[in-house]
């Protein structure tokens, strides 16, 4: 252990992420991290980021839906390998899709036509999208089925990869079936994502950010072969390093290392692809999605931090974009639109080649935005 000073304006985490003062760290050498946190004190100095400059401008009702369908509330959102073409969660133009046929996931080209649409009749609650190298699209259904609704009845705690064109290729989980935790089983899955050689990883359990969760939530990152066979699991809830409350959103930056919205936890955690904890970062608020470029630079969607005054005080929801080489927050994009006139909440987020940023919005209705460089 050491005890390192903090003061004056540095070109590191914690240049934003504490106020000056003397603080114990750990000393770790990993790349691209030098110093990391060893406890989540320091999350009670940490003032919010809020401040930041906003050169984007942002736009709804750019896309349509087919047949005249109205936007309903959005969630995960991924890009195309082709970088142009926007994957989407539409659900059923409400917030669940339990008895309806609507396809929930489309296609959107830059024009902000659909081109595609799939997963009709499939899921109760699509949630976390992932669209991997080949084109593939991969979807969390987050909830299970209820008791009192026999439509729901062998749905939900799953994950599903899909072909471009619908087809059905593996599911994960078993539909219809909610895990402990212990095995290949899972519940309320949040979201989703595929390493270079195939690998899925899954964030599971949606309920750990609840007050009445318990060490017995499930809270973990669920590993599986390419073929869906489970390899390992790691995580368990908590507020420790390694523990997580909601693992809402994955990705996997470019040293092949898997970053975690954690985001009952309000961070940022970094592991490697075998689950050893690396570090993490409080300065990106509250993360509901995170999206990674080719250079690192990481978009994270906060849809939260604005509903009460307990789970981020201070904190404003919307997207912060910086660098996971240093955790150092440079945009904040407040996504205001006509609909959301005090700023919008995406709960996902994408961005295409272009750089155009692409918030999916849950509540009030739901909006898929659009964040264009002034």
């Amino acid at each position: 252990m050491i005890t390192v000073s903090v003061s004056g304006k540095q070109d590191s985490l914690f240049a934003q992420a504490v106020q000056p003062s003397l603080i114990t760290l750990c000393l770790r050498p990993v790349l691209g991290l030098v110093l990391i946190l060893c406890s989540g004190s320091l999350s009670a100095q940490l003032e919010p980021i809020n401040e930041r400059p906003n050169p984007f401008s942002s736009v709804d009702n750019w896309a349509t839906l087919p047949d005249g369908r109205e936007w309903g509330s959005t969630a995960g959102v991924d890009m195309d390998p082709d970088g142009r073409h926007l994957w989407a969660i539409d659900r059923c133009g409400a917030n669940s899709c339990i008895g309806s046929s609507v396809d929930p996931i489309v296609k959107i080209d830059p024009n902000g036509n659909v081109v595609a649409s799939m997963g009709g009749g499939l899921m109760l609650f699509p949630h976390g999208l992932h669209v991997d190298r080949d084109g593939n699209i991969w979807v969390t259904d987050g909830q299970g089925p209820r008791a009192n609704d026999p439509a729901t009845t062998g749905m939900g705690h799953a994950v599903y990869k899909l072909s471009p064109e619908g087809e059905v290729l593996l599911t994960l989980g078993q539909p219809g079936v909610a895990g402990d935790g212990t095995d290949a089983l899972l519940e309320t899955p949040c979201d989703v994502v595929t390493d270079a050689d195939g690998n899925i990883y899954v964030g599971d359990g949606h309920s750990g950010q609840n007050t009445d969760a318990t060490a017995e939530t499930v809270a973990r990152i669920v590993k599986f072969d390419r073929n869906g066979n489970l390899i390992k699991y790691w995580g368990g809830w908590g507020s420790d390093a390694g523990k997580l409350k909601t693992p809402h959103a994955l990705d996997i930056d470019s040293r092949n290392r898997l970053i975690v919205g954690d985001r009952g936890n309000n961070r940022l955690q970094i592991f490697d692809l075998d689950g050893n904890y690396i570090g993490e970062f409080r300065s990106f608020s509250r993360p509901s999605g995170i999206y990674i470029t080719a250079d690192d630079t990481i978009y994270v969607a906060d849809s939260e931090s604005e509903f009460d005054e307990e789970r981020n005080p201070g904190w404003h929801a919307g997207i912060r974009v910086g660098s996971l080489l240093d955790g150092i927050v440079d945009y904040f994009i407040d996504g205001t639109v006509e609909d959301y006139p005090e700023g919008s909440n995406p709960e996902g987020v994408a961005v295409d080649s272009a750089g155009n940023v692409f918030g999916a919005v849950v509540s009030g209705g739901g909006s898929l935005v659009k964040s264009s460089r002034r």
